[in-house]
């Protein structure tokens, strides 16, 4: 629907790491709101901090759980089932707590897997296959390779040497006692983490408290006591399900505390604290008002950043020493491999970092194990994306009150236009109304009464029929594409509304009401104040001019879709229009799945996309999940909404998905629906969440 906005490329959080053995999980962000509403604000980076592009790949698993070591060949398709945590040695060997396996794995740095220790199901002291566990999750190393393992569903720390000979350190049956070897308990024990001096930390889950080992095995309780919230020293602080630990080079530890979702912090003397995190969410920010969902595991590298697997929000979040928590990696739920918004985990669980700063992730639910690197650092950085409610509630409520921010509702809205001054108009599909909002986020009624029909009038007086496609024209006045009214309809800044063209459904072409539309959905205006409708169920694009003169300008009335000239070009539920400074029209085809441009001649051809799907790339090799809005820059380029994305087309057809979701890290949920947009001179988004009620905001800094 309209105008300017700055270049992004796909986000990439931050991370500055030289740490060789320590470990870590993913992540998430949510919305910030303005006034009246719950606010929370998401920075996303679109490179790390170092300037570096972020990329993931799989390292080794077939995907397919069971048990397959896949031989001595890397390229065998080695299978995990629920691989829990990682962690790394001084060469680079990785080693594997396979949860539902019942098995230790070495994998080396060339790929090859192999069963270290374990042999299935059940609990018994041995080398090699001669032991077993039951559920192993937490694992960490120490300096001479020893491997330290929380056997959960044993509920023992069990030790393994580089020769694979398997030991009980501690624990013995389920409960909670201290005490030296067997004569302790826990309680499903999660994580592990492992001081300089060879102490071990544990995450005593199911007791709901943090344990200390020492290296002859005498157990003691650091902090914690009944499940619960609560900062304060020793057994006075409480935890609820604490699954991940870390410690730093001071000797301070850090807590995944799954069921609070909270980062917390033990001190060497026992103090605990928050560091970051507060209700079940996703959300970046400071502290506490960043959010996570079911934090699990937990790293730190030597500069004292944190690195954290948000396994409910399937990401992989960076905390700084200060609290400040970003996103590294991972979108939706799922396995793919690549960098920034493509990337996605499955309940990633465990990860541990390399010599080189690469990054080894247990992607539980995928059976994968990930791997991310970084690339060269540039000196150009990315931009950051601050994305807030601007006008709406923020439970997604809807209904049709007027007020600021929050405080106002809307009912599916579904087209955008902005004025010179930053105002925006909106049509209230549902509601059949045409809203204004300021740009300090106050709403009100421009014209319509909320019941539906076609009467012209003055504000309250006229009425709507599900009002959708809205562009303005350099006087200030509006140009509705009523939908259901099958009309264009234009509102002027008082408020009066008149019927330029249209009337009854149909595919007429002709002067005013003598002209028929079907469902018009796109409405674009270009320097001369002629209009260009997205006729959507007549499958045309239409041109009317200031006189209300209506023609076909391409399309032939036949859902289809051919390039061509004019009536003998195809679309299928073309949805939205806009319009280049030279007079090239660029649609938003629907159920093509589609970029098309029009010239002024009215030349059809396909800018991006092919079959239905999600894929950055160029021209057909993209591809658009039902793309419906689309606005243009003053650079020429193309902003699309595609479901949950903002899609990122340049003049060549280079398509990338831009940071800006209402989840806020700026990629694509499968849930929501954007439709319309617009663009500022300044290069602020303003996206139409039609799903959820309400107008989103998205700045880049």
């Amino acid at each position: 629907m309209s105008s300017l906005c700055h270049s992004t490329k796909p986000f990439v959080a931050s991370m500055k790491t030289k740490s060789p053995v320590f470990r870590f999980l993913p992540v998430v962000f949510a919305l910030a709101c303005l006034t009246g509403c719950e606010t929370t604000k998401t920075n996303i980076s679109t490179q790390d901090d170092h300037g570096r592009t972020v990329t993931v790949s799989t390292f080794a698993g077939g995907g397919n759980r069971n048990y397959d070591d896949g031989g001595t060949s890397p390229a065998s398709p080695v299978r995990f089932d629920e691989p829990y945590d990682v962690a790394i040695d001084k060469a680079g060997n990785l080693y594997v707590a396979d949860r539902d396996n019942h098995l230790i794995h070495k994998i080396t740095p060339t790929g090859e897997v192999s069963t270290l220790a374990g042999s299935g199901y059940g609990y018994a002291d041995g080398v090699g296959e001669a032991a077993k566990f039951n559920r192993p999750r937490g694992i960490v190393i120490d300096a001479a390779g020893n491997l330290y393992v929380a056997d959960t569903g044993n509920y023992r720390i069990r030790k393994v040497t580089p020769q694979g000979e398997v030991s009980t350190l501690a624990g013995s049956t389920e409960g909670f006692a201290d005490g030296p070897g067997i004569s302790a308990k826990f309680n499903e024990p999660y994580g592990i983490a492992i001081d300089a001096v060879g102490n071990l930390y544990v995450a005593d889950r199911d007791n709901h408290r943090i344990r200390k080992v020492t290296p002859k095995g005498e157990v003691s309780t650091l902090a914690g006591s009944t499940r619960g919230f609560a900062d304060g020293p020793g057994i006075s602080a409480q935890f609820y399900n604490p699954s991940g630990i870390a410690v730093d080079s001071a000797g301070n530890l850090y807590v995944a505390d799954s069921g609070n979702h909270r980062i917390r912090k033990l001190t060497s003397k026992g103090e605990v604290s928050t560091l970051a995190g507060s209700v079940s969410g996703r959300a970046d920010g400071p502290g506490i008002s960043a959010q996570f969902n079911e934090p699990f595991g937990i790293a730190v590298d030597r500069a004292g950043n944190l690195y954290v697997a948000d396994s409910g929000n399937s990401r992989i979040r960076k905390i700084t020493p200060r609290g400040e928590v970003s996103t590294l990696a991972g979108s939706a739920s799922g396995h793919a491999d690549g960098t920034g918004c493509a990337v996605q985990f499955s309940r990633p669980r465990g990860v541990a970092i390399d010599a080189a700063g690469n990054l080894y992730v247990a992607d539980a639910g995928s059976d994968l194990i990930r791997k991310i690197v970084f690339g060269q650092e540039s000196k150009k950085r990315g931009k950051t994306a601050t994305v807030s409610i601007l006008a709406g509630n923020a439970g997604g409520n809807h209904g049709n009150s007027n007020g600021v921010g929050g405080a106002a509702q809307f009912d599916e809205p579904s087209g955008i236009a902005i004025d010179v001054a930053g105002n925006l108009y909106v049509a209230d599909y549902d509601n059949n109304i045409i809203r204004k909002v300021t740009p300090q986020g106050e709403v009100s009624t421009l014209a319509g009464n909320g019941s539906r029909g076609n009467d012209d009038g003055i504000g309250n007086n006229a009425q709507f029929a599900g009002p959708y496609g809205i562009t303005i024209d350099a006087a200030g006045n509006l140009y509705v594409a009523d939908h259901r009214g099958h009309r264009i309809r234009k509102v002027t800044s008082k408020g009066e509304v008149s019927t330029l063209a249209g009337g009854i459904p149909g595919l007429a072409d002709g002067i005013g009401n003598a002209a028929q539309f079907h469902g018009p959905r796109g409405i674009a205006i270009d320097a001369a104040g002629n209009l260009y409708v997205a006729d959507f169920g007549s499958h045309r694009i239409r041109k009317i001019t200031p006189n209300g003169e209506v023609s076909t300008l391409a399309g032939n009335g036949i859902a289809g879709h051919a390039d061509d000239t004019g009536g003998i070009a195809q679309f299928d539920e073309p949805y939205d229009i806009a319009i280049d400074a030279t007079g090239n029209l660029y649609v938003a085809d629907l159920d093509n799945y589609r970029i098309r441009k029009i010239t002024p001649k009215g030349e059809v051809s396909t800018l991006a996309g092919s079959a239905r799907g999600f894929a950055d790339g160029v021209g057909s090799a993209a591809q658009f999940s039902y793309p419906r809005g689309i606005a243009i820059d003053a650079t020429g380029n193309l902003y699309v909404t595609d479901e949950g994305r903002v899609r990122k087309v340049t003049p060549k057809g280079e398509v990338s998905t831009l940071p800006g979701r209402t989840d806020g890290d700026g990629c694509a949920e499968q849930s929501g629906e954007y439709h319309g947009i617009a663009i500022d001179a300044a290069g602020t988004l303003y996206v139409v969440d039609k799903g959820n009620h309400r107008i989103n905001k998205i700045v880049f800094e």
